[in-house]
């Protein structure tokens, strides 16, 4: 069938990426830090401005990720009710009560070693103070509005965890997103930006880049354990996972497109920033199944959208 002509292709169109599609990463700061980094940050005080910018352009729901400045070993300022993230979540939620206000629920950006797990005796990893901490933040980032909370330090047992704190103090209607995180180069953005590289230079669980079986068993693992929807990262390198897993589960699949795909597929120019590479990854995000990606670049994308 000859689909060259104009008309034609309009015709044939399927469905176009679209602002809602798009998934706002904040990347949280204190208001009196004003050091330059690879990413870019957002301070508290300017939350509720581009809430309302990302509403403006159809942009219905935020990522937020907010570490600690006072930073120790058993990762203790997580689930301050006055910490960074849960300041964060307010101001979201107040500029605008109808977005969905996301969160990451790990130790990384609280321990001081940057590490996801809290360490046990000689050095092992103490799975149950882990998964403790983790539902503790989990519950604390209900309280202060979150929708979606997502554990994302990769180990078994740490979403069963989060579920039962949260049905427990009364939030059995906050969704859980856990992150399913292949291994990659493309996260030192993110880790420079929040001071969350681990010490040990790697993160225990996260899953080999080639081991497609392992990343589809993991996530069904996390869905199995009370998991309402998954994340997937880099989302450039998971669209098989994506595929699998969807034709076993049809849960809400949302590709994470990470920092090291900003800072590789955008660029900086006169009229603004050029993001028509991520356009194009995201449309095919899209047609392979994702409901929704999430992204550094989700205003400028929205903008370029027009």
């Amino acid at each position: 069938m000859p689909v060259h002509r104009p008309a034609v292709k309009r015709f044939l169109d399927g469905p176009l990426l679209a602002p809602p599609d798009l998934s706002m990463v904040l990347l949280v700061r204190e208001d009196d830090d004003t050091t330059a980094g690879p990413m870019p940050t957002v301070a508290v005080g300017e939350i509720p401005h581009l809430v309302k910018e990302l509403s403006n352009v159809g942009i219905r729901s935020v990522k937020v990720f907010a570490g600690s400045r006072l930073r120790d070993s058993r990762a203790s300022q997580g689930a301050s009710p006055h910490g960074l993230m849960m300041r964060a979540i307010r101001a979201a939620k107040e500029a605008d009560e109808q977005i969905a206000v996301m969160t990451e629920t790990c130790l990384c950006a609280h321990t001081d070693t940057g590490e996801c797990y809290l360490g046990g005796v000689a050095g092992v990893i103490d799975m149950a103070a882990t998964a403790e901490a983790m539902a503790l933040q989990a519950v604390a980032q209900a309280e202060a509005g979150a929708d979606i909370v997502g554990p994302a330090a990769m180990m078994p047992g740490t979403t069963s965890a989060v579920r039962a704190a949260l049905d427990d103090s009364g939030h059995k209607d906050v969704a859980i997103m856990p992150h399913l995180i292949l291994d990659s180069v493309l996260y030192e953005g993110y880790r420079t930006a929040m001071g969350a590289a681990p010490a040990s230079g790697t993160r225990a669980f996260q899953i080999p880049a080639g081991q497609s079986d392992t990343a589809v068993q993991a996530g069904v693992g996390f869905l199995d354990e009370g998991a309402d929807m998954l994340l997937l990262e880099p989302a450039a390198f998971t669209v098989d996972t994506l595929l699998r897993i969807k034709a076993q589960r049809p849960m809400p699949l949302m590709p994470f497109s990470v920092s090291g795909e900003y800072l590789r597929l955008t660029r900086e120019t006169d009229d603004g920033r050029d993001v028509d590479p991520l356009v194009e990854l995201f449309t095919m995000l899209k047609r392979s199944g994702a409901d929704r990606i999430i992204t550094y670049a989700a205003l400028d994308v929205a903008r370029s959208l027009g």
